[in-house]
């Protein structure tokens, strides 16, 4: 497990996997697990491509393994190469809503009002500003917008 302990939350999160070795299919993810949820963003995913069938269903599944079934998934379709109306994740039906609103986040519902908000980390980006950007999302209280967190990891937001 690689958590960062200088992040005050250490103890209350998923283990950061971005420097684990990657098969195809793995999802990279910090998720804050917290109840009082007072930062801006619940986490952090950074997909590999912008494959949308083929990156979706792993974050799925490893945020549904946290919080409980994930019923809907609202996203920037600008972001992804397609968006599909609906997947089939686990034997679920998860519906995919789609906005072009540019904001590098995703939205995760359970259940009827339950949502995090997760920022997307661009599949190009250096693994090193990838990793500051996906701490940055889950500190406790921050307030930062995705756009923020980018400038001051130096990351280029997708087009």
């Amino acid at each position: 497990m690689n958590v960062d302990p200088s992040t005050p939350a250490a103890g209350r999160l998923l283990p950061d996997t971005s420097d684990w070795p990657h098969a195809p299919g793995a999802v990279v993810l910090r998720l804050e697990t917290t109840a009082s949820r007072l930062g801006a963003h619940d986490g952090a995913w950074w997909p590999r491509s912008r494959d949308l069938a083929a990156e979706l269903p792993a974050l799925i599944t490893a945020v549904a393994e946290s919080v409980g079934p994930i019923e809907r998934v609202g996203l920037d379709a600008a972001a992804w190469d397609q968006v599909p109306g609906r997947m089939i994740v686990d034997d679920r039906v998860v519906h995919i809503d789609w906005f072009p609103v540019g904001d590098d986040t995703v939205i995760l519902t359970r259940g009827d009002h339950d949502h995090f908000l997760l920022l997307v980390v661009p599949p190009d980006t250096d693994p090193t500003a990838a990793q500051a950007a996906m701490a940055a999302a889950v500190l406790a209280g921050a307030s930062d917008s995705a756009r923020q967190i980018f400038v001051k990891t130096g990351i280029t937001p997708a087009a």
